[in-house]
C-alpha cells in the first residue's frame, strides 16, 4: 500500500464508503520495506501491537544500524536482542537515545515509562539465570508493562520464595527463569492462580545438557497453568507476558 492508496483509503473512511472496522482490516497487510538483505516489516505493531524487533546474531553492524535507522523513521520505540557489546557500541554511535543493557544483551529506545500498564512479575531460581530475566525485563518494559523481579528464590532455599508470595499474587502473570533442574516454576504454579510462564536456561553442570535437563522438568511440570519456552528465550517470555498484562487493561 502506498501513500496514495492510503490516503484514498483514508477519504473513503470519512466519507463512509468504508468502515473503519474494514479499512484496519486493510492495514493490517500494509507492505514491508525492501533494502535488499532485510524485509522491514515497519506495520508489524498495527498486527501485533509492537513493532518489529531486530536479533542481532548473524547480521553484520552494517546491517542491524540500517535496519533499526529504518524501524525508527516509523516508530518511538526500538528493540534490539543478543547483541554483543561491539554491536552496541556502533548502534548507540549511530542512535545516541540508543541504550545498551548488557547484562539483558539488548539495545533499546523505550517511550516514556508512564505508558506502562498491568503487572508482570518475573522470578529466577538463582542469580546465574539473570541475564536471560533482564532479557525479559527490558522487552516487557519497552513494550509497555510494568514488571517487578524476585532473583535468587530458588528451591534449594525456598523460604525466600514463601516469603514474598505476596509479591506473586499481585501479579498478572509470573515469568520463571531456572537453569539446574528446573523446578522452581512447578513450585510457583502450585502457589498461584496466575499464568506462569517457564523459561529453562541453559545453566548448570554437564548433566544438564545446557538446559535440557531443565527444559523437560518444566514441560513434565505437575502444576498445572504452567507454559514453557524454549531454553534462554527471555525474551519470547516476555512478549507472551505482556500480551496476558494487557488484557487486563
Amino acid at each position: 500500500m502506498d501513500t496514495n492508496h492510503l490516503q484514498q483509503l483514508l477519504e473513503q473512511v470519512r466519507s463512509k464508503s468504508v468502515s473503519v472496522h474494514d479499512a484496519l482490516q486493510q492495514l493490517r497487510t500494509l507492505p514491508y520495506e525492501d533494502v535488499g538483505f532485510a524485509s522491514i516489516d515497519h506495520h508489524r505493531s498495527v498486527r501485533q501491537g509492537f513493532p518489529e524487533v531486530i536479533f542481532c546474531e548473524g547480521k553484520t553492524k552494517a546491517q542491524v544500524t540500517a535496519i533499526a535507522r529504518k524501524l525508527l523513521k516509523t516508530s518511538r520505540s526500538l528493540l534490539a536482542t543478543r547483541v554483543q557489546p561491539d554491536m552496541a557500541r556502533a548502534l548507540t554511535r549511530a542512535i545516541p537515545k540508543a541504550t545498551y543493557h548488557k547484562e539483558a544483551r539488548i539495545v533499546s529506545v523505550q517511550p516514556s515509562q508512564k505508558s506502562r500498564r498491568g503487572n508482570i512479575v518475573i522470578v529466577t531460581a538463582g542469580t546465574s539465570d539473570i541475564p536471560v530475566a533482564e532479557e525479559a525485563r527490558i522487552t516487557a518494559e519497552v513494550m509497555g508493562s510494568c514488571v517487578q523481579t524476585l532473583f535468587d528464590v530458588g528451591v534449594a532455599g525456598l523460604h525466600r520464595l514463601l516469603d514474598r508470595q505476596k509479591v506473586l499474587h499481585q501479579a498478572r502473570v509470573v515469568i520463571v527463569v531456572a537453569g539446574m533442574d528446573g523446578v522452581l516454576p512447578s513450585v510457583i504454579g502450585g502457589l498461584v492462580d496466575r499464568p506462569t510462564i517457564a523459561v529453562p536456561t541453559s545453566q548448570g553442570y554437564g548433566a544438564s545438557f545446557g538446559g535440557l535437563a531443565a527444559l523437560l522438568t518444566m514441560l513434565n511440570a505437575c502444576s498445572s497453568g504452567v507454559g514453557v519456552m524454549n531454553i534462554d528465550n527471555g525474551f519470547g517470555a516476555a512478549c507472551l507476558a505482556h500480551r496476558i498484562n494487557l488484557l487486563g487493561e
